[in-house]
Formats: C-alpha cells, sequence, structure tokens
C-alpha cells in the first residue's frame, strides 16, 4: 500500500469514478493502528508528525539551524568532502534536495493584512502552509504580489498550521484532524470571501476537510464550509482576465502538472489559460505532462530508489522538449524537478507559476 505514488491518476482514468485516493488514505491508517513498527521507526514518526509539523515555531527554529548551516560555509564543506556518505542515506537524500533558504519565513515579513490595488473585489485568506512559508517564502511573495495586482486584500492569518496531507499520506489520520480543527478555527477569525492556495498538496488537503471531520459534532459542519472557501491561486485568477498591464516575458516554458492538482482537484487548464495571458511567454508541449514526478509527498525519502526513476522518465520528455523554463504548482515537485535537472546536468530554472506571473507585472511599462 506504502509502495502506490497515491497520485490519484487512476482516479482521471476510472470510469466509475471511485475515490482511490481516499481509500488508500484510509488504508493506511488503518495499516498504522494494527501493523507493528520498529521503535526507530515510532520514534522518528512521532518526532516528524507529533512534535514537528504541527508546531510552527519549532520547524521555524529547524529553518534557522538550516539557514545557518548553509551561509556559514558548512555546507559547501560538508558537500565538497562528501561527508553525507558516512552518515545514514536518508539524511544525504534530504540534504540534497534542501533548495537554498530566504532570509525570512514570508508570514514573518508581511503584515496581517496585504492591501491590493482598487478596485478591491475580493478580501482572500491566504494558506501559507508550513514548508513554502519557511523554504519557498519568494512564492508566496511573488503570489501575494499577483493576487494585489487583481485586487484583493490578503489577510494572512498569523495563527494557521500545517495542512496535515503529510500526515493523511502517512496514515496518521488522528493527527490530520487535529490540525483541520486548528486551521478552522484560525480561519473563522475573519470572513473571507476565498481562502486561496498556492501548493497543490496543501489544497487537495484542505479540500477534504469536510469529509476529515464528517464524523465530529462540533466540526462537521464547520468543516464543510471551510473546504467550500478554499481555491487553488491558479482556479481563483482563472475565472476572469488578469488585470493588466503585463510586460513581456520571452520565455519557452514547460508546463509540469502536479498530481495533486490535475488528478485530485481536477485543475488542468487553469495555470496553462493564466500563463498563455503574458505576452512573449510560449508554452510548449511535452510527453506525459501529467505524468507523476515521483515526489509524491515524502515518497523520494521513503522510496528513493523508484522515485528517482521515476523521476527519470519525467526528465528525459523535459530534456527533449528543450524549455527555457520549468513551472509546476507544487513545492515537492519544485524540490523533485529541481533535483532531476541538477543530475542531468542542464541550466533550467524550475518555478512557480506566479514566479512568472509575477515576473510580467514587474516587467510591465510604468
Amino acid at each position: 500500500m506504502y509502495l502506490c505514488l497515491d497520485c490519484r491518476a487512476c482516479e482521471t482514468a476510472c470510469p466509475s469514478h471511485v475515490e482511490f485516493g481516499d481509500l488508500m488514505e484510509r488504508a493506511r491508517g488503518q495499516i498504522e493502528r494494527h501493523i507493528p513498527r520498529t521503535w526507530q521507526e515510532r520514534w522518528l514518526r512521532r518526532l516528524v508528525f507529533a512534535h514537528l509539523f504541527p508546531y510552527p515555531r519549532r520547524l521555524e527554529l529547524m529553518f534557522q539551524g538550516l539557514k545557518v548551516y548553509q551561509r556559514s560555509g558548512l555546507q559547501a564543506l560538508v558537500r565538497r568532502l562528501g561527508l553525507f556518505k558516512l552518515m545514514p542515506e536518508r539524511l544525504g537524500q534530504m540534504e540534497a534536495m534542501t533548495p537554498q533558504l530566504p532570509s525570512r519565513a514570508f508570514t514573518r515579513s508581511v503584515p496581517d493584512v496585504i492591501q491590493g490595488q482598487a478596485p478591491v473585489t475580493k478580501r482572500v485568506g491566504f494558506f501559507s502552509g508550513c514548508v513554502m512559508n519557511l523554504f519557498q517564502a519568494d512564492i508566496h511573495h511573488a503570489s501575494s504580489r499577483v493576487l494585489q495586482a487583481n485586487g484583493c486584500d490578503i489577510w494572512t492569518c498569523k495563527q494557521q498550521v500545517c495542512c496535515g496531507a503529510l500526515h493523511m499520506h502517512a496514515g496518521e489520520r488522528d493527527l490530520a484532524r487535529d490540525l483541520a480543527r486548528r486551521n478552522i478555527d484560525a480561519f473563522e477569525q475573519q470572513n473571507v470571501d476565498v481562502i486561496i492556495n498556492n501548493a497543490a498538496g496543501c489544497g487537495a488537503q484542505l479540500k477534504t476537510y469536510g469529509e476529515l471531520l464528517e464524523a465530529d459534532p462540533a466540526y462537521a459542519e464547520r468543516a464543510k464550509q471551510f473546504s467550500t472557501k478554499v481555491q487553488d491561486i491558479a482556479e481563483f485568477l482563472a475565472q476572469e482576465p488578469l488585470r493588466g498591464p503585463l510586460g513581456s516575458v520571452p520565455k519557452r516554458v514547460a508546463y509540469d502538472d502536479p498530481c495533486h492538482l490535475v488528478h485530485a482537484q481536477r485543475i488542468r487548464q487553469q495555470p496553462r489559460d493564466l500563463l498563455s495571458q503574458v505576452p512573449g511567454l510560449e508554452l510548449i508541449p511535452f510527453t506525459d505532462a501529467e505524468f507523476c514526478c515521483g515526489a509524491a509527498g515524502i515518497y523520494n525519502l521513503t522510496h528513493h530508489d523508484m522515485s528517482m526513476r521515476i523521476l527519470e522518465r519525467k526528465m528525459e520528455h523535459l530534456q527533449a522538449a528543450s524549455p527555457d523554463v520549468i513551472a509546476t504548482g507544487n513545492p515537492g515537485c519544485m524540490m523533485q524537478l529541481q533535483t532531476g535537472v541538477q543530475q542531468a546536468q542542464l541550466d533550467i530554472p524550475v518555478v512557480h507559476p506566479m514566479t512568472l506571473l509575477d515576473e510580467a507585472y514587474r516587467a510591465a511599462p510604468e
């Protein structure tokens, strides 16, 4: 059951519309209840899922430590000497995928409310999550600027926590429910029209809070209302033409579909429609754009060899297309594809679609 990527492509293909992702996650929950693990596995899972991800301050402490590791020159020294070959294999795999960290977390560097450009037509709550808030804050900044340009006041909701997607994928359903309750409590503090997210995995999880808490009398209806407000940023922006002006971004872009956007949320065309509005930007098709890259939550850590085989197939198709830029809308996919680019020794940046839209707004004539 854990060898499955949980990419949910089978749901797109299934003529009977079987919700296999939900069945898979329920099955993994039963595995964790009834099949004993070694004490080392239990200790590690408890540390990560119960004592790290639910607590933003602990995650930020880890982030600060990693930042010192990168900026002190220690990372360069460790890599140059090949010291990770002497350590547990999984630790080396995690280190190799760590992106260059920003100076501050997104929620630490913005006000509670970011004012949109007039005329303001929407008040949105912004789900910043855990990993992206710390590791890819630049994508959140780009996303917020695009939302501002399109008439949105943005409430950053500093009390929010991890969405619980990784917990669900790992069968930790009770911990996922606790996180869902905390996020519902946090976002109920303000009345917003929409709750925006820019990470495919997070969005898919947030949209299932209604089902996850359907047996909880105190939260069932509130969870359903919460989930109906959740939209991916591309899904939200594509409802109307982008406000201009947009400057030219003369790049050949290969858009790679994140599984939990295209299969779990059925969002396929909207990111392409948005990018197609950018002057000078050319979207180039490539084989198997909807095929999983192998990241699949933490699959690239738990089943690293299989993940790399899947990534190799993806990179063969991308290399054949020869784009200037690879774009995808999920942080795990971005890190996985960046790993593929490095392994193939290609000079192709991997970016979020909102980064390209932000670039177009910045390139617009005054």
